[in-house]
């Protein structure tokens, strides 16, 4: 943690605005950068917010809480941390409503284009054999929909069959720490955690009843190889929990596990109902899955996600027939719908031979992705490409998509530290959306390699940001005041405290000082306040320009990164909490 920071002390930190007595007993500590601040000059946009907003951050005593509960046991919530130790982001990512509704209509777009006759022949007809079995009418679980989302641009990059991640989630959701009253609208399609575990629930028992079954589901394998050597095997734990929760017996298997005997699907010895697939043989075409094919292909059980599932929409070439406008007329799909995918899916090209020259020449806004591949293997920019790698994609089976650049979130306030990159993530069952996430990451493509990276809830800004006007609620504002060593206290107006801390300003009047910061979220009525809804107070230091530095370090009296612990000091004295609240009810 950086030792610049202020020390936040809430006496009450709740996910609905209350009126508390300042001084209560604290029940919490919060350390955030220096930028942070409830106040609605975070930003009136997303991308302000993603800019400059540190009012959120992930809890880490609720997600060991969470992780106790529900895989109720300290060794699995070790063997999480241990095993993930970046799949959890700092904070959070702001996307506005308006970007979520493009990112549904996409969906439903493809959707629609997907059922037509003619995109079924087109796509099975250059798979294997086994994606023309008919899934009985099973669709798949977790389609993932990846999008990037560069300022006023949305583009879809890849569409997954067998997303991961979907739990991950529900536990960061519940994970998330608030100090900022007006950022609170977690957006998953509107649902909050416990919904989304139903929502899962619902959609498997959907896929079961889909495949002509009549009876209650009672078994199911989540299958993948070597599954405990898996990085997100911790997940495989948590469905496991959420299944048996539900009176369903689960177990976590290899392939390899697996028996096809007397027409039955078995794993140790007991016949299987569905499988939970997670595998990345797409096409179950290795030795090791001979078991499940056969199987599948007796129509014995039932398997989801599915080896047409893959062919109809997660296959690269897919992408290069949703953004070929000809042959979608062609198929029949409407104007409108090509409209959309015309709009919000980036160009894709297959390489080849016959057009390696160009592609080469313009390889800086492309990124080539192996038709077959799955997460980010085997994909490159192509500004980082060398001639070396440029021949095995020319040799290989790739397509060239036009370059989306990721959205950016800025997670630390020291403007030297590049923001970090990230995507966005719907997941979707039967063409709607369950649950939104983003992933952060560096480098050229998302990874859970990157420190306060992984995956980050998705928070919006209310029923439209043109109508709000600000992340907090109309009803409600911050003021910021300073006290120095006098006990003078002075409102430090907020347009000037952001552009101190964001560097965008220096001020003379502040240099080489240090002082006590009070920030209040109160309620207004007719544009005045009317009551306190909640009080920080911190440290805040500049430097001999008058400007805010990244290196300055805290009071002396305190301990760099004593995470859990009260700075004291920071708090005003009942004469100082007197003034504070005369200024701010005087200027109402």
């Amino acid at each position: 943690m950086p030792t610049t920071t202020l020390t936040y002390a809430l006496e009450k930190c709740l996910a609905e605005p209350k009126e508390v007595t300042p001084f209560e007993p604290v029940c919490l500590i919060l350390e955030v950068p220096v930028t942070a601040s409830s106040s609605r000059k975070c930003g009136t946009t997303a991308a302000a917010l993603n800019e400059a907003c540190f009012c959120v951050s992930l809890d880490q005593v609720a997600l060991t809480n969470a992780l106790s509960e529900q895989l109720g046991n300290p060794e699995l919530s070790e063997l999480l941390k241990s095993r993930c130790p970046h799949v959890f982001a700092a904070r959070p990512v702001f996307v506005s409503p308006s970007r979520l509704r493009q990112v549904r209509e996409v969906i439903q777009a493809i959707e629609r284009t997907v059922s037509l006759p003619a995109w079924r022949e087109h796509a099975l007809d250059s798979a294997p054999p086994i994606a023309q079995h008919n899934p009985r009418r099973a669709r798949g679980v977790f389609f993932g929909y990846d999008f990037h989302l560069d300022e006023d641009k949305l583009g879809l990059i890849e569409i997954n069959t067998n997303a991961g991640g979907a739990m991950l989630n529900v536990l960061l959701a519940r994970a998330q720490r608030s100090c900022c009253s007006g950022v609170v609208g977690l957006s998953p399609g509107q649902e909050w955690p416990g919904g989304f575990e139903q929502s899962i629930l619902h959609m498997f028992a959907q896929e079961w009843s889909a495949s002509g079954e009549q009876r209650p589901l009672t078994r199911v394998v989540i299958l993948d190889e070597s599954p405990q050597a898996q990085y997100l095997y911790p997940e495989f734990l948590l469905f496991q929990r959420l299944f048996e929760s539900a009176g369903i017996d689960c177990l976590i298997a290899d392939p390899a596990d697996l028996a096809f005997h007397n027409e039955c699907l078995l794993v140790d010895g007991k016949p299987v109902d569905l499988v939970y697939n997670r595998l990345t043989d797409f096409y179950l075409e290795g030795d090791n899955c001979s078991a499940l094919r056969s199987a599948y292909l007796a129509d014995v059980v039932t398997v989801t996600p599915h080896p047409q599932a893959y062919a109809l929409y997660a296959d690269k070439r897919r992408l290069v027939d949703l953004t070929n406008g000809r042959f979608l007329e062609e198929i029949g799909v409407g104007q409108q719908i090509r409209a959309v995918l015309a709009q919000y899916v980036p160009l894709t090209v297959p390489v080849g031979h016959g057009n390696a020259e160009h592609l080469w020449q313009n390889r800086r806004s492309l990124f080539f992705k192996p038709v077959s591949g799955f997460g980010s293997r085997g994909a490159y920019r192509g500004d980082k490409l060398t001639k070396r790698v440029w021949e095995e994609i020319v040799g290989g089976n790739y397509v060239a998509q036009s370059l989306v650049a990721p959205g950016e979130r800025r997670t630390v306030a020291d403007p030297q530290v590049r923001p970090m990159k990230f995507d966005l993530r719907a997941y979707a069952y039967a063409g709607e959306v369950q649950w939104n996430a983003a992933r952060v990451y560096q480098g050229q493509t998302t990874n859970f390699r990157t420190e306060g990276g992984g995956f980050a809830p998705v928070f919006t800004l209310g029923e439209e940001e043109e109508r709000a006007g600000s992340t907090e609620q109309p009803s409600h504002a911050s003021f910021t005041f300073l006290l120095d060593e006098t006990s003078a206290v002075e409102e430090l107006p907020h347009p000037l405290y952001l552009a101190l801390v964001r560097a965008e300003m220096a001020t003379s009047k502040l240099a080489g000082k240090r002082f006590r910061l009070a920030d209040w979220y109160v309620a207004m009525e007719d544009g005045h306040p009317s009551k306190v809804i909640r009080e920080w107070y911190g440290w805040v230091a500049f430097d001999a320009d008058g400007a805010y530095h990244p290196e300055i370090g805290p009071p002396e009296n305190r301990q760099p990164n004593s995470d859990d612990k009260v700075n004291s000091t920071a708090l005003p004295t009942r004469e100082e909490h007197d003034r504070i609240e005369a200024l701010l009810f005087k200027s109402g």
